[in-house]
């Protein structure tokens, strides 16, 4: 799509008077971190409409050659080099004004809980755990698990985590969903294929500026950690349970010895809860449009089958298959699949700008 000369003006011009307030030296303390933040964000757009105004501009020259006989040979040939770069300059320039969700730049809380399955279910939900994790140290980013209930045959009947890094939200988001599995348990003597699930969720981690939390909308209890967890469960009454009085919402963390530091992550999660929960209800008619593009996010859609006898993996709102299984659940193949339904929501999203 070709977006209006005057647009680019407009971007262009903006974005040189943002430089000029930067580099007059009176701008203060919010002044300067807002302006800090607008050049940021506002930087790329600009660099891009730039190129694309010149590429435009230099066409428009190349194109009046053409009448002078001593010049169209030199003009044709470099009209062809510049039409042909030209339509991706001008892609390239509508992806960077596509509206940004505003938590992209945000780490997040990744949940996974096992669902259907039982026991393979539980030890599906470690796989997709480390699979993340994996995926996380490939990227640069940092995981550190918030709360855990481990199964007693291995991997997780529920495990939250934070990873934070760059860009973290903006990646993981579309992970959002029921994951299913389809393989043989170790422990199926007849060689039967079952299938489990397990359900994964990836929230925006929320700060103290997102979501403020008022003391007395809190129920905090201590209680003694249960389960698969260390040489310290069952000793100290470290573990956490804070509700949310006016949501109901309930946040537990067990994972560490200091009672001090589950309630900070509790809060956290807490934190990350309600501001997930604040954003869906003022998105709105954003959020109904997201459902039309790579899934709604919402935990009861299935939205990926990992088939271990066939070694692929199917993502269902994309209607794509990798016969990677093993490069996927191992780590680094997560990546391929993640690009595709970032392509495919920015590809759907240019379409409908340009309706």
């Amino acid at each position: 799509m070709t977006i209006p000369l005057e647009r680019l003006d407009q971007i262009t011009h903006r974005f040189a008077e943002l430089e000029a307030r930067m580099a007059s030296g009176t701008l203060e303390g919010e002044a300067f971190v807002q302006a800090s933040r607008d050049y940021a964000e506002l930087e790329p757009v600009a660099r891009i409409a730039g190129e694309a105004k010149a590429m435009r501009a230099e066409l428009a020259e190349l194109e009046a050659m053409l009448a002078d006989p001593e010049m169209r040979a030199m003009a044709e040939e470099e009209l062809a080099a510049i039409r042909t770069r030209l339509p991706e300059a001008e892609r390239q320039l509508a992806l960077a004004m596509l509206p940004r969700d505003s938590a992209d730049a945000k780490p997040a809380m990744l949940e996974i809980r096992a669902g259907t399955g039982g026991d393979e279910a539980a030890l599906f939900a470690g796989d997709l755990f480390r699979m993340y994790e994996r995926y996380a140290a490939e990227n640069g980013w940092k995981v550190e698990p918030v709360s855990m209930s481990a199964s007693e045959v291995g991997g997780f009947k529920e495990i939250v985590a934070n990873v934070a890094g760059q860009g973290v939200f903006a990646k993981l988001k579309f992970e959002s969903g029921v994951h299913r599995v389809q393989r043989v348990p170790e422990t199926e003597s007849g060689g039967r294929i079952h299938t489990s699930a397990a359900t994964v969720a990836v929230l925006p981690e929320a700060d103290e500026v997102d979501v403020q939390l008022e003391d007395k909308d809190l129920k905090i209890d201590t209680y003694r950690a249960s389960g698969a967890g260390g040489k310290h469960v069952n000793t100290t009454d470290s573990a956490i349970r804070i509700t949310h009085l006016p949501t109901g919402t309930v946040v537990t963390c067990q994972d560490g010895r200091s009672q001090h530091k589950n309630k900070e992550k509790a809060l956290q999660v807490l934190r990350s809860r309600l501001y997930e929960a604040q954003r869906e209800a003022t998105q709105g008619a954003e959020a109904e449009a997201r459902k039309a593009m790579v899934g709604s996010g919402d935990r009861s859609e299935r939205i990926r089958t990992y088939n271990y006898p066939q070694g692929r993996v199917t993502d269902h709102r994309i209607g794509l298959t990798l016969h990677k299984l093993p490069e996927i659940i191992a780590g680094p193949g997560l990546g391929e699949l993640i690009d595709a339904l970032i392509g495919e929501d920015e590809a759907k999203r240019l379409a409908a700008m340009a309706e």
